[in-house]
């Protein structure tokens, strides 16, 4: 799973960073199916929190966070370059509105994604998270997302917590131009849009059905 190394919202100054419940709720949902989860980030280190995601009383962020050994996967976490993504069969990009200014185009992003899903794996995002898919480029020159269907934090929902003017750029609206299949539902519903080994959750609620669904894939691998 990779969380974002960004924690501060463009030019307005506010605090950002990953989602929490969009690192909890896959993280067990996996763990819970016996599936082995790492944790890393793109620069590596303590890993920012939104500190919006910790005001909610969730059952998964207590249960991480109560934990010394998990707190401590977010605390010190190895960077995203210094994964070996042939040991992997899937990878989860976590949201956060941190990720619109570092997962973009990112060259571990790229290297780490591209090679798990040619190599048969599973790649998914969730919220924010598929911010990552934009740049990831296969080996035949052709994007990941193209033709693709995908979902993501959408125009909508930006717009409904008042961030469409603080993000460097509308996430919906980019996966369109990217040449994907866009799919939105109903603002903060869940949503999980499976394409073959491409699996995207549209907001923090569809956090835990997207880690059921990678579960199932990487099951039935």
């Amino acid at each position: 799973m990779v969380l974002t190394s960004h924690k501060t919202m463009g030019e307005s100054g506010k605090a950002t960073g990953f989602w929490m419940a969009e690192l909890t709720h896959p993280y067990f949902a996996l763990l819970d199916a016996g599936i082995p989860v790492d944790i890393v980030s793109i620069a590596g280190g303590d890993a920012p929190v939104d500190p919006r995601s910790l005001k909610q009383d969730d059952a998964d962020n207590q249960r991480f966070l109560s934990n010394p050994q998990t707190r401590k996967l977010i605390e010190d976490t190895r960077s995203l370059g210094e994964v070996d993504p042939a040991k992997y069969a899937a990878v989860i990009f976590v949201g956060g509105h941190g990720t619109m200014w570092d997962f973009p185009d990112n060259a571990d992003v790229n290297r780490v994604a591209a090679t798990i899903f040619e190599n048969d794996g599973v790649v998914a995002a969730v919220c924010h998270g598929p911010a990552a898919l934009l740049g990831i480029t296969l080996s035949d020159g052709s994007r990941l997302v193209a033709g693709r269907n995908v979902t993501g934090f959408t125009n909508s929902e930006e717009h409904a917590v008042q961030l469409a003017d603080v993000v460097p750029f509308m996430l919906e609206d980019a996966l369109k131009s990217a040449g994907a299949n866009f799919q939105g539902g109903a603002d903060w519903q869940s949503k999980v849009v499976v394409d073959g080994r491409l699996i995207t959750g549209q907001n923090p609620a569809s956090a835990g059905a997207l880690g059921e669904k990678v579960a199932a894939a990487l099951g039935s691998n």
